[in-house]
């Protein structure tokens, strides 16, 4: 993850526990989410890599796959976990997420019907999440 970070995502473990991570997402380009600045935890047990790691956005985020706490509901931190998925994998899936949500399985039920029946309320409030991004940087 060090020698070559993905675009727009980088990660490594907090000083004193190998098993957590500080992450941080740059919201995609030509996206509501363009320039927001979203801060990861990701914390790993000894089961890894056969098991996935617990990932949840710090920052606040408004998106219809992340709960309230944070938490993610992404595939492949569940069911379709591989341990082939390292680091720049599972933050380069979140921010693919970021622009294409899943609506068939909403975390955040409100975000999910204000993107599929309201897209510019949608996106106002994105936008807000990325304004507030920044002050938590």
């Amino acid at each position: 993850m060090q020698q070559d970070p993905p675009a727009g995502v980088s990660a490594s473990p907090v000083s004193d526990n190998v098993m957590t991570w500080n992450a941080v997402i740059i919201g995609p380009n030509d996206t509501p989410f363009e320039d927001g600045t979203f801060r990861l935890l990701l914390q790993f047990d000894e089961q890894y890599p056969n098991k996935p790691p617990v990932v949840r956005f710090i920052s606040q985020m408004f998106h219809p796959n992340v709960y309230a706490s944070g938490e993610l509901c992404l595939d492949i931190l569940q069911n379709r976990w591989s341990p082939t998925y390292d680091v720049a994998a599972i933050l380069t899936s979140i921010q693919s997420l970021l622009n294409d949500p899943n609506t068939a399985s909403p975390a955040n039920v409100e975000a999910s019907n204000l993107y599929k029946d309201h897209r510019k309320q949608y996106e106002k409030r994105v936008r807000e999440t990325v304004e507030k991004s920044w002050d938590e940087a």
